[in-house]
């Protein structure tokens, strides 16, 4: 193919998305969890949800929710432990299952991937049935089901497979990717979290109709390097290829507070819910981590790292915890009113252990 033809070829990306993945695994193998409001994670005072069936998820509990709350929000759940070897098995069958259509297969965790099937090995002319293919064979083989969002580009795809799920599926063809980023809230897109959200709240940016009518002037002074990133996301364009065993530098948290903060058992109590996040992320991804970073923002935007590594990969959420909390100590009390908190986990490494406290989810 000319290079000329290859810039006008239009990219067929697949995103494909388990349904509550964990938690399903758990009812597909326990019968008696069928129908039931299930969380993965364990129950104990301090633990935390791994992940929950879509019937806890009506009650309102969701991934990262400290296990107490969960319980008071649906009292009758039921906390499995997680088997991250389960999952890890289940995940590679799914694998294999993408392998059989695209080489151009890039993992986001154990239950989501982007796919490239501009050119697919089974000659399937339309990316929606190369999804549909997929979705059926993950039933047959591992009887759970998944979403699948199909478009043009990754962000769109992404974007498309939580539109309409569970177990369904959504086009976003070319020409109607930035109509359709006109109507989503911008705390949906991907990528955007809470303490992003707030500020672009603050400049009036609620929607991608909103954020595409910023000029790019505007968006430098205030994202700085991303200001480019957001001026194509407002217009649904997104140029990143799917990139196969993509290695990932980093996984953080972070978060913006309604009120600011000046004592270290405030800030105990809010980095507590980062660090959940953090590790449960590592280990969906089956990744260690030998270094914690602690960010801090001041009332006056001006913000400051602090990190500190180990010798070795961290083996639980306690060690983390540890680590975070020493950095902590010599920060507070701050010289200025905090108004955001980060935690991030880098030096990273895959790991082959499948010890209990390798997937700590509880204190």
């Amino acid at each position: 193919m000319a290079r000329k033809e290859r810039a006008m070829t239009v990219r067929k990306i697949i995103h494909v998305d388990m349904d509550a993945f964990y938690a399903s695994v758990e009812q597909r193998d326990n019968p008696e969890l069928r129908g039931k409001p299930v969380a993965v994670g364990h129950g104990a005072k301090r633990g935390v949800v791994a992940a929950a069936s879509y019937e806890a998820r009506s009650y309102g509990v969701r991934s990262a929710m400290p296990s107490i709350t969960a319980m008071r929000k649906c009292p009758d759940l039921i906390f499995v432990p997680p088997r991250f070897e389960v999952y890890r098995a289940v995940s590679a069958q799914i694998r294999e299952i993408f392998a059989e259509h695209t080489d151009l297969i890039e993992p986001l965790s154990l239950d989501e991937a982007y796919l490239d099937v501009t050119e697919n090995k089974q000659n399937i002319a339309l990316a929606t049935d190369v999804a549909n293919t997929i979705r059926a064979r993950i039933k047959e083989v591992t009887g759970l089901n998944s979403s699948a969002g199909i478009s043009y580009n990754k962000f769109l795809a992404k974007m498309a497979s939580g539109h309409r799920k569970p177990n369904n599926f959504f086009v976003i063809p070319p020409g109607k990717g930035e109509a359709f980023v006109a109507h989503l809230p911008i705390e949906k897109f991907h990528g955007v979290g809470p303490a992003t959200s707030e500020k672009m709240h603050r400049f009036g940016i609620r929607t991608g109709a909103d954020l595409a009518r910023i000029p790019m002037d505007y968006l430098i002074e205030h994202f700085g390097s991303s200001a480019d990133y957001w001026w194509k996301l407002g217009r649904g364009i997104d140029e990143r290829p799917v990139t196969p065993n993509r290695e990932r530098k980093s996984i953080g948290a972070e978060d913006t507070f309604p009120e600011d903060i000046t004592t270290i058992d405030q800030a105990r109590r809010l980095t507590a819910p980062l660090i959940d996040k953090v590790w449960i992320a590592g280990a969906k991804r089956r990744l260690a981590g030998r270094t914690v970073t602690l960010k801090i923002k001041f009332a006056d935007f001006e913000q400051i790292t602090r990190s500190k590594s180990n010798a070795g990969p961290l083996r639980s959420r306690s060690d983390m915890e540890l680590l975070i909390d020493d950095l902590l100590v010599r920060e507070f009390p701050p010289p200025r009113p905090v108004r955001l908190l980060g935690v991030t986990l880098s030096n990273l490494a895959e790991t082959e252990t499948e010890h209990e406290d390798q997937i700590e989810l509880a204190l």
